[in-house]
């Protein structure tokens, strides 16, 4: 095993563009080492849906969902019969319970959602000895018990719905919920603004004490401001991350030497795309009967009592993608086409993707319908075989030779069969429109803000830079230009550290 030790930094919705811009603007010194030391900022694709838990659990474990099993933001759990809701919105919390919201995300997702079959990056490392730490950051499971906080008012004021221990890395903060030292550090319980501070600060507490082989940098606070603002208010809050980095190397002994002596490997869960307008996908299939939140019994829009157990379908807006549940596994097989057919009417649906038996299909409402499975016929640029019959134009995709590829929509075969061959994904998945958003439970939208959630690239397609480590392409992909994946980022760490 080497000795150097790895920081992976996550700017949470970090797209290329505006690392780069942040890097030339001469405002980014320590990205801009990182990218100097490494191959710069390469584009890294997200999942599918491209929201948070779902890129997050990617990057944590390697793996994309139909194998890890953290399906959306917003999503039915056929096991529990009810939404999941990690945290879409304030008003969305509401309308699922805030409490449940709560206790779904920070214990639920890890302890219960997330498979028992894929360990993380956490666990694997644990496993052979290496001394890893975290800060706040979706998916935190791993060999060594944390007990809840009790030294803030604030974390007090939570222990009264967080009491039970976790398991996280050896070294866990998150939040003030969970703290496995005493710092001075504290992030008013992860209020946005005050996020990437608290993790600079724990981390710099422990670059500075020699705590860590492994440590994952959780910098979140670009995505709430990519949401308020826009894609076009990155680069002031890369910079701001930047100086967190900085922060940690500083506490290492300087920039130079924190590289000299640490692999760092810096991406993103996802991008932003500017919103300019909403679909309320409730009101649009109000004429079906629609499953309600939080409780078994609630008043639907129209005035109808939708009662869970007479409910047809599920609605599970996630940002710029939305997945539809079928209730009645008999009638899932006869439903599904007609609730294709209800979707394809909405305006400002680009992308309508479910299964039919073996094939994936994808349908554009404007260019076609295309179908694929896995296959020898063509290869992706990532070496995967699919066999596709039907429209091209459905994935703005083109064929040479026996390579598929796609620029407006990057790794789409292998995101779209992900998510529809993920267990606890709905039926029918949805991708928005350039500029178009679903509503959340709480009516929520980011008019004039950022979003992300689609198949497109705009804001599919986040950030990867590196240093004192590889990026090794999949077996038989075509050469170094292969879409990088988030699922490639666990596997740079395990290299590192020469552990399987």
């Amino acid at each position: 095993m080497t000795s150097k030790r790895a920081v992976l930094v996550v700017i949470d919705g970090a797209g290329p563009r505006s690392m780069q811009e942040a890097i030339d603007s001469g405002r980014a010194p320590a990205l801009a080492e990182i990218a100097r030391r490494g191959p710069g900022v390469r584009p890294l694709a997200a999942a599918f849906p491209s929201v948070t838990p779902v890129c997050a659990t990617a990057i944590a474990t390697g793996v994309l969902q139909d194998e890890h099993e953290i399906p959306g933001m917003n999503w039915w759990s056929r096991l529990a019969g009810r939404y999941v809701e990690y945290g879409s919105s304030f008003k969305a919390a509401r309308r699922h319970g805030i409490q449940r919201q709560l206790v779904d995300t920070v214990y639920r997702l890890n302890g219960e959602h997330l498979s028992p079959d894929i360990r993380t990056v956490y666990e694997t490392l644990d496993d052979a000895g290496i001394r890893t730490a975290g800060t706040t950051f979706l998916v935190y499971r791993g060999r060594y018990p944390h007990q809840v906080a009790k030294d803030t008012a604030l974390a007090r004021i939570a222990g009264t719905i967080f009491k039970d221990p976790v398991l996280g890395p050896r070294e866990l903060f998150y939040a003030d919920i969970f703290a496995s030292r005493e710092t001075p550090h504290r992030s008013g319980l992860a209020k946005p603004g005050i996020r990437d501070r608290h993790s600079g600060g724990v981390a710099a507490y422990l670059a500075e004490r020699d705590l860590y082989d492994f440590l994952l940098l959780s910098l979140p606070d670009n995505d709430t401001t990519s949401h308020r603002y826009g894609p076009e208010a990155q680069m002031e809050a890369i910079v701001c991350a930047d100086e967190q980095i900085l922060r940690v190397a500083d506490a290492a002994g300087g920039l130079e030497h924190f590289l000299d002596t640490n692999a760092v490997v810096v991406c993103s869960d996802h991008a932003h795309a500017l919103v300019t307008a909403t679909i309320d996908l409730h009101a649009a299939l109000a004429d079906w009967p629609i499953a309600q939140p939080a409780s078994p019994m609630r008043e639907g829009r129209k005035g109808v009592v939708a009662k869970a157990s007479l409910a047809e379908i599920a609605l599970c807006p996630n940002q710029r993608s939305a997945m539809i549940y079928v209730l009645n596994e008999a009638a899932r097989a006869a439903t599904v086409p007609t609730l294709v057919s209800a979707v394809r009417q909405i305006d400002g649906v680009d992308l309508i993707c479910f299964r039919d038996g073996d094939d994936a299909v994808v349908c554009s409402p404007r260019r076609g319908e295309l179908r694929f499975r896995p296959g020898d016929a063509l290869l992706d640029d990532r070496g995967a075989g699919w066999h596709v019959e039907g429209d091209l134009a459905a994935l703005s995709a083109t064929t040479e030779g026996v390579r598929f590829s796609s620029r407006r929509y990057p790794d789409a075969l292998r995101r779209v069969w992900a998510g529809l061959a993920c267990p606890t994904s709905g039926d029918v998945l949805l991708s928005a429109a350039d500029g178009m958003e679903f509503l959340d439970w709480g009516g929520v939208g980011h008019v004039d803000g950022g979003s992300h959630g689609s198949l497109h690239q705009s804001d599919s397609l986040g950030s990867l830079l590196y240093c004192g480590c590889a990026l090794t392409p999949p077996s038989d992909a075509a050469d170094d230009t292969f879409t990088a994946s988030l699922t490639d980022v666990a596997p740079m760490i395990y290299r590192h550290f020469g552990v399987a």
